[in-house]
């Protein structure tokens, strides 16, 4: 539980970044902050249950990481990237990831 606080004050630092350039109201920032900290703290355990019994999903969501940052870092060089060729790219690699998953689940249920 302590890990995933952490994490969450990792991400919600990212969050109020962002929403400082987005939003002027600071009851909006504040708002946002502890919605989001309601959310993980409630969606944590069945979150870290599903990973725990799909790896898979872990390594997906890091190539995704991946991907946006070689994206960003694309970007920042002047080199466009359209965003349908890297949502279509992701779009598809979960669903190859959810079909892997349904086939190995069928599998072990017989």
């Amino acid at each position: 539980m302590i890990q995933v606080l952490m994490l969450d004050l990792v991400f919600s630092l990212d969050s109020i970044i962002t929403a400082v350039g987005m939003v002027n109201q600071l009851w909006v920032m504040y708002t946002a902050i502890v919605v989001s900290v309601g959310i993980m703290l409630v969606a944590a355990k069945p979150i870290s249950e599903f990973i725990t019994r799909h790896p898979s999903f872990k390594i997906l969501a890091l190539c995704f990481l991946l991907i946006i940052g070689m994206s960003l870092v694309a970007e920042g060089l002047h080199v466009e990237i359209p965003k349908g060729y890297i949502y279509f790219a992701m779009a598809f690699a979960f669903l190859v990831n959810v079909i892997q998953i349904k086939t190995i689940t069928k599998a072990g249920s017989k």
